[in-house]
């Protein structure tokens, strides 16, 4: 049976999400310098061309501040996720750019819908909700400090703000949260004391037979034990001296 190592740094924790956040630069270098139109490519809702954007709308971003306010999230969250939750971070990433985007199309305005904030919310929300659920305390840790950073970001999965998705951004945290339900297995699991086994019994539990049945603490003196003596024996030789005269 394969096993996961939760919790272990390695190259591919820096390496893939950088090299994604650098793929939309250059993406986005290509289309200024070569005079390309890419946002024709993103989710366009109830449209089945605009179906197409469901995979590449999250590489394309209208302006340069567009892209460099997805990136630092974008690469600080996946980082967490590759770290903290290893074994199914491909599964969140790549289904989440799936999930996220198709209910975008459902859902959003007959509109272009561009960039990879969708995503951004898919992260915040998973690692939010999956670390409370699981109740292991590196896990929630991470979950206060994504509230920390990003908590604001909620108000933004409501229409306050013209020229933004904010249904690409609802449907990130939809699908965020919908993950958090379904992805259970290797995910580390908080430690189990001897106590909290179900074949525990109290009776066998040598630290428990220091107290009587109203908690008083009893003090078990053990007997001394006598050391045998051992007898010692000393023996005498007794050589005569003999008395020379000259």
């Amino acid at each position: 049976m394969k096993t996961h190592k939760h919790f272990h740094f390695s190259t591919g924790v820096i390496a893939y999400p950088l090299f994604f956040v650098l793929f939309i630069w250059v993406i986005f270098w290509a289309e200024v310098r070569f005079g390309f139109r890419l946002s024709k490519y993103g989710i366009y809702p109830q449209s089945l061309k605009g179906l197409r954007g469901v995979l590449f709308s999250p590489l394309i971003h209208g302006s340069i501040k567009h892209l460099a306010h997805n990136s630092v999230p974008l690469l600080v969250l996946s980082t967490a996720l590759f770290y903290f939750y290893r074994p199914i971070a491909w599964k969140v990433l790549g289904y989440g750019i799936l999930v996220s985007g198709f209910l975008t199309w459902c859902i959003g305005r007959p509109s272009y819908h561009i960039g990879a904030s969708g995503l951004i919310y898919v992260l915040v929300s998973f690692i939010f909700f999956k670390g409370v659920f699981a109740k292991h305390y590196r896990l929630i840790a991470l979950s206060l400090l994504v509230v920390f950073l990003y908590g604001s970001m909620i108000w933004y999965t409501m229409p306050i703000e013209k020229g933004i998705s904010w249904e690409g951004h609802l449907s990130g945290l939809i699908t965020g949260l919908l993950f958090a339900f379904i992805f259970k297995k290797s995910i580390a699991k908080p430690k189990k004391y001897v106590w909290e086994q179900p074949d525990y019994n109290e009776d066998d539990d040598p630290f428990l037979k220091h107290f009587d049945e109203n908690g008083n603490f009893i003090e078990h003196i053990e007997p001394e034990v006598e050391e045998e003596q051992e007898s010692i024996i000393i023996s005498y030789s007794y050589k005569e001296q003999k008395n020379e005269e000259n």
